[in-house]
């Protein structure tokens, strides 16, 4: 499996684009490359690699299911431990994330697979579902974004 291709995946939210490649993602997008990208992890450890998770919010962010958190350095990340998503990115440790779309239009599926270079299509399908929770996590307080 190669980390810069862009697979078309169900995510365990919705379906999403994934890469390690975030410059296709953002041409893919139609968006600026300097607007960052949710970041996948399959594990705490490889969390560590991006953020320093602040100590108040610790046990939060190893709980969540289905939540993307906003650290102090402005990175977002959700970490998947679980599920069909986690046995597909488990193979890469990370990913570049985002929902199959063209920016602000709802999911095409036909559009959708000729701009992924892999489809992943497991039992489930491929569907749209509720993105995310979102929370921005500062030092001491977070905030719900969405």
């Amino acid at each position: 499996m190669d980390p810069k291709k862009v697979y078309l995946a169900q995510t365990d939210t919705t379906v999403g684009f994934l890469s390690q490649d975030s410059e296709k993602l953002a041409r893919i997008k139609k968006r600026p490359p300097s607007k960052p990208f949710l970041i996948a992890v399959s594990s705490l450890k490889n969390l560590q690699k991006f953020v320093r998770v602040p100590k108040k919010h610790k046990n939060l962010v190893r709980r969540a299911k289905k939540t993307t958190f906003i650290y102090p350095n402005g990175k977002a990340l959700r970490v998947i431990n679980w599920g069909e998503h986690y046995k597909f990115l488990r193979k890469f440790g990370w990913c570049y994330s985002t929902s199959a779309n063209a920016s602000g239009k709802r999911f095409e599926r036909e559009w959708a697979m000729k701009q992924a270079d892999i489809v992943v299509e497991d039992w489930r399908g491929l569907y749209e579902s509720t993105p995310s929770r979102l929370y921005k996590l500062g030092k001491k307080r977070m905030q719900k974004i969405r």
